[in-house]
């Protein structure tokens, strides 16, 4: 099991950026592959973007190629979005997730509190 915290979230204006972390707890992190995910209000949690164990191979939604990276630091059982070229449609609360498949959304089973981005215009 293991156990996820974001930081990073906050008040930005469009056209902006932010980097996102999430710091996971216990020994086994490089065994998972993280991901991504974020809700707006009213709408479905929605999928973001994965990566692979080691970091390797990246899955990105659409809606976000180009703009937000995904990277990560197994000895620091980090791991990282940085977002740029912000809009106010990226508004969300942003949920870091760990599982087995980085490119399945329905393979993530441990979620972190999220945390809120909100993008003004």
């Amino acid at each position: 099991q293991v156990q996820l915290v974001e930081s990073g979230g906050g008040l930005v204006q469009a056209g902006d950026s932010l980097r996102l972390s999430c710091a996971a707890s216990g020994r086994t992190f490089s065994s998972y592959a993280m991901g991504w995910f974020r809700q707006a209000p009213g709408k479905e949690r929605e999928f973001v973007v994965g990566i692979s164990r080691s970091g390797s191979s990246k899955y990105y939604a659409d809606s976000v190629k180009d703009r937000f990276t995904i990277s990560r630091d197994n000895a620091k059982n980090t791991v990282y979005l940085q977002m740029n070229s912000l809009k106010p449609e990226d508004t969300a609360v942003y949920y870091c997730a760990a599982g087995r498949s980085y490119y399945n959304k329905g393979e993530y089973q441990y979620w972190g509190q999220g945390t809120q981005v909100t993008v003004s215009s």
